[in-house]
C-alpha cells in the first residue's frame, strides 16, 4: 500500500531515514512504529538535524530523535470536523489507526481532500436510450469526457475524498463496466466492486442488493453525473442537521421575458418588469442512513423519490443541499458535447 512508504522502524538508522525523506521529497515525513507494529512517533529533516546538533550520530536509531504522540485519527471514529481543523492547521500529513495503535491509512492533504466515514453505490445499469447510437455498443458510464470514460471521472473524485468502498450496480452491457473496473482497480486505494441487478431495478433499487455496506451512511450517485460537488460539505450538513436523507438540488433559473401581471377580477394588483425566478431540482445525489436500506423493495423497480415519497409519509427528515458549482446531466449529445465543452475548459 502507498501509505507505507511513509513507515519507518523506530531500530532504524538516522542514515536510512534521511535517505527515506529524501525520497518523499515534498511530502517529508516519516512516522516510527516499533517491533510490533505499533505507532510510536514521527520524524521529519529537523528533528533529525535538532539531534545532530545535540550530538547524536548518523548511525544511532532513529527512536532517539523522533517527535512522540503526533496527531492521529482512529479509524473507526473519524471525526469530519476535527479533520478539517487538522488540515486547516496545516497538517499535511495525518495517520489514521486502529484500536491497537497500527498504522491502517495515512492521508495525505496534498493528494486527498477528507476521509468520509460512507460507503458509495453507483447506479450504472441505464441503456442511455437517449444517447443512441453512442450507447448502442458502449455502457453510458464508459462515454469518454476528453480521454476519460464518465465513470472514472467520478471514481477519481470519490477517491480525492477519502471515500474506501465504492460498489458499482450494473444491468446494460455490464459485462463491459466489470472489464472496465478491472483494468483500472489496481491504480486506485479505494475497493471498487460491481454488482450486476437481475433486473431493471430503477433508480435506487438495486442498493437493496448490495450486501458489503460497511459504513452507517451510503451516498448514492447516477452514474452519468459531472460535478465539483464537495462531498465533504455535503456529508457535514446532513451530520450537523441529523437528516435520514438528504438530495443534492440544482438550481435552474427561469428568466420571463416580459412584465408578470398579478390580476384579480381583470384588474391588475401589481406587476413584476421581466422577473427571474429561481426553482431547484433533483440532482441526483443522495446521502442516507444505512439503516434506511431495508426500506427499499427486494428484486422491484424503487425510485429514489419512492424512497423520499415513504419517507415524508413516515415524517422522516429529508434536507436538501443546495449546490451551485459546476454539474451537468449527461442525458442528451448536447449534454454530452457540453460536457466535452466544459472539460477542455477545466470547469470541473
Amino acid at each position: 500500500m502507498v501509505f507505507r512508504k511513509h513507515i519507518i522502524s523506530n531500530e532504524e538508522s538516522l542514515k536510512t531515514a534521511l535517505i527515506r525523506l529524501d525520497e518523499l521529497a515534498y511530502d517529508a515525513i516519516l512516522f516510527t512504529v516499533n517491533e510490533k507494529g505499533n505507532l510510536v512517533g514521527s520524524v521529519t529533516d529537523g528533528d533529525i538535524r535538532r539531534g545532530l546538533v545535540k550530538g547524536i550520530t548518523i548511525d544511532q536509531p532513529v527512536s532517539m530523535v523522533c517527535f512522540p504522540n503526533p496527531r492521529t485519527m482512529y479509524v473507526d471514529n473519524i471525526d469530519i470536523k476535527r479533520l478539517v481543523k487538522l488540515r486547516k492547521s496545516k497538517i499535511g500529513i495525518l495517520p489514521i489507526i486502529d484500536k491497537n495503535n497500527k498504522i491502517v491509512d495515512i492521508i495525505n492533504f496534498r493528494l486527498r481532500k477528507s476521509l468520509l466515514p460512507l460507503d458509495v453505490v453507483i447506479m450504472a445499469g441505464g441503456k442511455g436510450m437517449r444517447l443512441r447510437p453512442l450507447t448502442e455498443k458502449t455502457p453510458k458510464p464508459l462515454l469518454k469526457i476528453g480521454d476519460v470514460p464518465i465513470l472514472e471521472h467520478n471514481l477519481r473524485r470519490y477517491e480525492q475524498y477519502g471515500v474506501n468502498s465504492i460498489h458499482i450496480t450494473t444491468n446494460y452491457l455490464a459485462e463491459k463496466i466489470d472489464k472496465f473496473v478491472h483494468s483500472i482497480s489496481h491504480d486506485f486505494n479505494t475497493k471498487i466492486k460491481t454488482l450486476k441487478e437481475p433486473q431493471f431495478l430503477g433508480t435506487i433499487g438495486s442498493l437493496r442488493l448490495v450486501e458489503e455496506i460497511n459504513q452507517d451512511y451510503v451516498m448514492i450517485s447516477n452514474s452519468d453525473l459531472l460535478t465539483n460537488l464537495d462531498y465533504e460539505a455535503f456529508f457535514i450538513d446532513f451530520i450537523e442537521h441529523e437528516a435520514d436523507i438528504s438530495v443534492v438540488s440544482i438550481p435552474y433559473r427561469i428568466k420571463i421575458p416580459y412584465a408578470i401581471m398579478d390580476i384579480k377580477k381583470n384588474y391588475i394588483q401589481s406587476f413584476q418588469e421581466k422577473p427571474n425566478y429561481t426553482y431547484f431540482s433533483n440532482g441526483g445525489i443522495y446521502l442516507i442512513k444505512k439503516e434506511l436500506i431495508h426500506k427499499i423493495p427486494e428484486n422491484k423497480p424503487f425510485s429514489a423519490t419512492d424512497l423520499m415519497q415513504l419517507m415524508l409519509s413516515e415524517n422522516r427528515k429529508i434536507r436538501t443541499f443546495a449546490h451551485k458549482g459546476y454539474w451537468i446531466d449527461i442525458g442528451q449529445h448536447e449534454d454530452y458535447l457540453k460536457a466535452q465543452e466544459d472539460f477542455k475548459r477545466n470547469q470541473f
